[in-house]
């Protein structure tokens, strides 16, 4: 993964242009055998209206960076990705900076995936974790 891992990141974020991914700033900016991460910027643009990031914008990232993880860890030539069902739970507030989402493999099946994802703020602290289920349809 060492030797591809600029290649794979610059690969996501092309894919994000012209996209909700784009509107929301969201960039791709670490890959693993089993991760990948994103961050979105913490502003007006994605605050609800007492100033404080709207929960819909979370799941946007978190939805965005499990499917992309199902793309990039999954034979994309040979599959279309959907999510089918995410469920988050927001535990803390955040006002500004960035959010950092991490998408890791709860269950990587040859149809279906599992994804754990966790969204921590600037200091590593945790703002909300996600669920999130793909489903790998077959290309015809």
């Amino acid at each position: 993964m060492g030797e591809h891992k600029d290649k794979i990141l610059e690969v996501c974020n092309n894919s994000s242009k012209n996209t909700l991914m784009e509107t929301l700033n969201i960039s791709y900016v670490d890959v693993g055998e089993d991760f990948l991460i994103a961050k979105m910027p913490v502003n007006p643009r994605v605050h609800q209206p007492d100033g404080v990031l709207h929960g819909g914008a979370m799941v946007a990232l978190a939805e965005s960076v499990g499917s992309m993880a199902s793309y990039i860890f999954l034979n994309a030539a040979e599959f279309f990705v959907r999510g089918i069902e995410i469920s988050a739970n927001h535990v803390k507030s955040v006002k500004e900076g960035f959010v950092y989402a991490k998408a890791s493999f709860i269950h990587k099946g040859r149809t279906t995936q599992v994804w754990d994802i966790r969204i921590t703020n600037e200091e590593d602290q945790l703002i909300s974790v996600c669920k999130l289920t793909t489903i790998a349809l077959p290309k015809k």
